[in-house]
């Protein structure tokens, strides 16, 4: 025990941080040096579903069929309890933390309706105190109930650098976000907002770097009219510096330049730093599919690695057949017509595709004509429906495809 004892204070402060939170307050037992040597460590992380009260080994001990009979209302008081247990703690946390707190994590369960409200304006509070101490760079709420409405304290982060959250909702912004200059990472999954919303705030970020949309925008009101469509350089005008972007295909729909699949060639703005693109959800059976693919190539001559999630027809569910491929459409391909498109940096393709469509081939030709340096081309099938002679029908296209690259690997 000496010889940890006598690490260095940043060192212990590191290896308490990979404990969880309830073990390194528990710590303080050790001797009476190591009484408050968690106060000082600067991550925290609450996760509730690790969160565990003293008395759940003794309520464990009664038995499963206990627990079967527990009625409703004791389930929901239960939780409660637990609930409460748990804001208690991170409060207590937080009143006794000294020093700089750089990264603070918060993921709740989902829980009864009828005791939410009492719990967000716990949450309040918690991201409230986290603002006036205001040495927070990375931060992220996870919340798996209804929408939770970021309070504006949110917003006076001075010094954030990486904000994640999930299942929250920008109802109302800060006509004027002034504190998120520092802002390299954000990322929203699940979020209810706007398209507009969304802008407002990614005006604000003007140094970010990764952005991550984990699923499409719910919007408050319905979907948005065309009236109310962005043109689609209002999104990419907001992300100057931006390096690396995940985005659902889906949002497209909600910009003017795609709306009657008029996709512009190219974007007024260009993304000069932009190395590595995924985009989820792709429907390679529309036919503004290639053309936002290509869209982006173009304005994005040093990407250095693209991952694409297609869907099938079925799965993508669309129901304007005049958006739809036909054969003719696919078949009119030719590398000719792309003549302008030069990718220098590209070195990598990922495609994950549950149904091999015309137009994903050509887009595979495409990218394996137009990138000198690429190494790697992988298409991920689903083997329920694809065999090998399908594959090796795939593959053999390809190989017969023209190539930029003399090194390049095409796994199928």
């Amino acid at each position: 025990m000496d010889w940890f004892n006598n690490l260095p204070p940043g060192i212990i402060e590191i290896i308490l941080c990979f404990l969880p939170i309830q073990d390194a307050v528990r710590t303080s037992i050790l001797s009476r040096e190591w009484r408050y040597r968690w106060i000082k460590i600067p991550k925290l992380e609450f996760q509730e579903f690790k969160f565990h009260l003293s008395t759940d080994g003794a309520e464990s001990s009664n038995g499963v069929a206990d627990v079967e009979q527990m009625s409703d209302q004791s389930r929901k008081t239960k939780d409660l309890i637990k609930r409460r247990k748990f804001f208690y703690a991170i409060c207590q946390v937080l009143l006794m933390h000294e020093g700089p707190l750089r990264e603070f994590t918060l993921s709740m369960r989902p829980c009864d309706q009828s005791f939410i409200d009492d719990e967000l304006v716990e949450i309040d509070s918690i991201i409230f105190h986290l603002s006036r101490k205001n040495t927070v760079k990375k931060l992220a709420i996870d919340n798996e109930w209804e929408w939770y409405q970021l309070p504006f304290s949110l917003f006076s982060f001075h010094q954030l650098a990486d904000l994640r959250l999930g299942g929250c909702a920008f109802s109302h912004l800060p006509t004027c976000i002034n504190e998120f200059g520092s802002l390299t990472s954000l990322s929203l999954g699940a979020v209810h907002t706007s398209i507009k919303k969304l802008l407002h705030l990614l005006s604000n970020c003007p140094s970010l770097k990764t952005m991550t949309l984990v699923n499409e925008m719910f919007f408050e009101s319905g979907y948005p009219t065309v009236s109310d469509y962005p043109a689609i350089f209002g999104l990419f005008g907001c992300l100057p510096v931006i390096e690396s972007l995940s985005i659902p295909f889906g949002i497209f729909r909600w910009f003017k330049s795609c709306v009657h699949h008029k996709v512009p060639r190219e974007l007024p703005i260009k993304l000069n730093h932009l190395k590595y693109l995924y985009l989820h959800e792709v429907c390679f059976t529309r036919k503004d599919g290639l053309s936002i693919l290509v869209l982006f190539m173009k304005s994005s001559q040093k990407l250095e690695k693209i991952e694409i999630d297609s869907l099938s027809v079925e799965e993508g569910n669309s129901t304007e057949e005049d958006n739809l491929l036909t054969e003719d459409d696919i078949c009119s391909f030719t590398l000719g017509d792309y003549l302008d498109i030069w990718l220098e940096h590209m070195s990598e393709l990922h495609i994950t595709s549950r149904l091999i469509f015309g137009s994903e081939l050509n887009f595979v030709k495409l990218i394996l004509a137009k990138s000198p340096v690429l190494k790697k081309v992988t298409i991920r099938l689903d083997y329920r429906k694809f065999n090998e002679d399908e594959e090796l029908q795939i593959l053999q296209v390809l190989l017969s495809s023209p190539r930029a690259s003399p090194m390049v690997e095409i796994i199928v």
